[in-house]
């Protein structure tokens, strides 16, 4: 008898999520599995940062199915949310507490050793004056690095990623490459949400568009197959890992918005 399937991170079907009395999404279907990184593109108000806060279990999910890590998220949306990590447009930081303390304080509330913290703080090259300066007085992309920082610390099974190389200067985005690639080796999924393909598609197993809160059409990531992925060497761009054949297909991207149909990438819209 074969080994029993794992069951995806993230299963939607017909999944509607409101923001009030608007349907944020309108009937995704999505799955995500264990070790896969799948990017999410499309113009903003598609749905992308929605369908983030509905995995972190922060948008509630009126309809459909709606499972992340075998909980049901359609009952219980809280309950997912010590498992998964969200790297948001607006990182929950305070403000008064240095990055160390920010980052432990992170961990301390999953009952995570502060260990953890400490290593993820020199990861992400938070030494020295960062590490005990107020956050407050930190530049944006400083703060982002302390909200990678809280992410890694923890470990999650889920990443959530929102628009994350937004702040980072050039360095910081080639760590969060190999940070992304690390998370996949060791089991983790990544949901990554850009209006920069050159930057995530090279990462990626697959790349989703959405448009008017539903998954509009899909086609293969920047990496290869499982038995030769694309990786990110040191001091190489992530735009470069896939031979350039993501700056090659963005040049067919279409300027605006159209109806999309599975299979097809001609919705990418990325402005």
């Amino acid at each position: 008898m074969g080994a029993k399937a794992m069951a995806p991170v993230v299963q939607f079907r017909a999944a509607v999520a409101l923001a009030g009395r608007f349907p944020a999404l309108a009937g995704v279907d999505l799955s995500v599995a264990a070790g896969e990184v799948v990017v999410i593109v499309g113009a903003n108000g598609a749905g992308k940062t929605s369908l983030l806060r509905a995995c972190a279990g922060l948008l509630p999910v009126t309809s459909g199915q709606a499972e992340v890590l075998g909980i049901d998220l359609t009952k219980d949306h809280t309950g997912v949310r010590r498992h998964v990590g969200l790297l948001g447009h607006a990182a929950p930081l305070y403000d008064e507490l240095s990055a160390a303390e920010n980052v432990r304080f992170a961990v301390r509330a999953l009952g995570i050793p502060v260990a953890s913290a400490d290593a993820a703080l020199e990861r992400l090259g938070l030494v020295g004056r960062l590490r005990n300066t107020a956050t407050g007085r930190l530049s944006a992309g400083q703060r982002r690095r302390v909200a990678l920082a809280a992410l890694l610390a923890r470990r999650p099974a889920l990443w959530l990623l929102d628009e994350p190389h937004a702040g980072l200067d050039a360095p910081t985005r080639l760590l969060l490459a190999h940070l992304i690639s690390e998370a996949v080796v060791d089991g983790a999924a990544v949901l990554l949400s850009s209006h920069e393909p050159e930057l995530s598609v090279p990462l990626s197993d697959r790349v989703v568009a959405m448009t008017g809160g539903r998954v509009t059409g899909e086609e293969p990531g920047g990496r290869t197959s499982a038995t030769g992925r694309a990786s990110v060497t040191d001091g190489q761009d992530p735009g470069e890992a896939d031979g350039g054949r993501t700056s090659a297909g963005l040049a067919a991207v279409p300027a605006t918005e159209s109806a999309a149909r599975p299979g097809s990438m001609g919705a990418w819209h990325v402005a």
